[in-house]
């Protein structure tokens, strides 16, 4: 059985080309694709980063034509791809062990947009659920989705990979939080409305920030930023007052000069009773003057503060990540060798039953011809079956041993050799059929 993994994310397709692929119910798209004679089993993962079917199938020729046709003319629609975009460029494909490796990384968010982002391992947990209740999902898909949270969860408990912001914006919504022990009763006002200010109104929502007012010189572009995060717009005029209301002030707007300085925070710092003020300037030129920083009551990071915790927030990040990857190795380690003992069974079960059906065979010939009585025949029957499982023994134990190693396949394929295991002409191979129906039952069972 292959493993086979075809799929697309966001380095390799646009979001003009996912949004085309992605789907609501993956259920009867994945009912079509295993009801074909080259799936047997599937998984489709759809977010809006990445869309991606893992697979088992019997032959790997048939099983990968099969999955890029599923996805060019099924979920594509047929529609052609982007002229400067070839269907190799946008679709990649992993195969065995480098589709068990892709799928432990994203659901332990290393394959991430954002690394470390949660919301991942809930998509692909969903995207398991679905397959599974659907019937879509067997054996060896269960249990390869089964180590992939295994995996990702140590990668949660034994790393801090989710635990550092990097963004200019997350590193000083952290900062605040850090000050304030909950920002949920808490106001901040924004002072300005590009990108940067956009960034910090998603992470100051996400922290549950109480209220929040947004100042622009240009009030169109305050009022539209502030309508989509439920926000208040105003103009520079009003600074003053909003000052003395806020708890957080954050600014990122193009000015010569300072806009606000320490004579307008000491008069709103005693408007508030002294009552502290977390203040980021993210502006270049600096939107705050320098001597803010000297009053008690007010705490000031300009760019450079920040750049600097969040440069040693992404080094973390990067040895989390290494460390992360060193993780999901180890878990596609033990997967492999879990599915390398499981391919031993087959060549194991076979052996034997050859052997016993050598011993069957040889006994029947002499039975007759030696005159035991029952309790003579017993004798001979358990020496005879005692010899031919000391014989056994070494050889069958040496290949499950390698089976969990890595090379172990090749052990495997020299003990088929050996053992003429490959040839239905040797001796004893009347019973393969017996032990062929035996892994069936038991594939159908685990």
């Amino acid at each position: 059985m292959k493993i086979l993994l075809v799929g697309m994310n966001h380095r390799t397709a646009p979001v003009e080309v996912r949004e085309r692929f992605a789907v609501g119910d993956p259920l009867p798209w994945l009912a079509k694709l295993v009801d074909s004679p080259e799936i047997d089993e599937a998984v489709l993962v759809s977010t809006c980063n990445r869309v991606e079917v893992i697979a088992a199938a019997q032959s790997l020729d048939a099983g990968r034509h099969r999955l890029r046709s599923f996805f060019h003319r099924e979920l594509g629609h047929a529609a052609p791809l982007p002229q400067h975009r070839s269907e190799s460029a946008v679709l990649y494909e992993h195969v065995d062990s480098e589709a068990v490796r892709h799928l432990f990384r994203v659901a332990a968010s290393i394959d991430s947009l954002v690394v470390g982002e949660p919301q991942i391992l809930g998509q692909v947990k969903e995207a398991y659920r679905v397959a599974a209740e659907g019937g879509v999902c067997g054996p060896l898909l269960n249990r390869l989705f089964a180590s992939a949270f295994a995996s990702a969860k140590r990668v949660r408990s034994e790393t801090q990979i989710a635990s550092r912001p990097v963004s200019m914006a997350r590193v000083a919504v952290d900062l605040a939080r850090q000050i304030f022990e909950t920002l949920e009763d808490k106001h901040a006002l924004l002072v300005g409305a590009g990108d940067m200010i956009e960034a910090a109104l998603v992470a100051l929502r996400g922290a549950g920030l109480a209220g929040v007012a947004v100042v622009n010189r240009t009030p169109e572009r305050a009022s539209e930023l502030a309508a989509r995060f439920g926000a208040s717009a105003h103009g520079l005029d009003e600074l003053p007052r909003l000052l003395a209301a806020s708890d957080v002030v954050l600014t990122s707007i193009g000015v010569d000069r300072p806009l606000l300085d320490a004579p307008l925070f000491e008069e709103a710092l005693r408007a508030r009773r002294r009552r502290p003020i977390f203040a980021i300037d993210l502006g270049v030129p600096r939107n705050i003057d320098p001597a803010v920083n000297q009053l008690d009551d007010v705490y000031l990071y300009d760019v450079d503060d920040l750049g600097g915790v969040a440069e040693a927030n992404a080094e973390e990040r990067r040895r989390e990540t290494l460390r992360a990857e060193a993780i999901v190795q180890e878990e596609v380690e033990r997967w492999s060798g879990w599915l390398s003992a499981l391919q031993a069974v087959p060549t194991i079960r076979r052996l034997r039953a050859r052997a016993e059906s050598i011993r069957q065979r040889e006994l029947d010939k002499v039975a007759g011809k030696l005159g035991l009585d029952e309790a003579q025949q017993r004798g001979v029957e358990v020496l005879t079956r005692a010899v031919v499982n000391k014989l056994l023994h070494a050889p069958v134990s040496r290949l499950r041993e390698q089976a969990e190693r890595e090379g172990g396949l090749a052990y495997l394929e020299a003990a088929k050799v050996l053992f003429a295991l490959d040839d239905p002409s040797a001796p004893g191979a009347d019973a393969d059929l017996v032990a062929d129906d035996a892994r069936g039952d038991d594939e159908s069972s685990s």
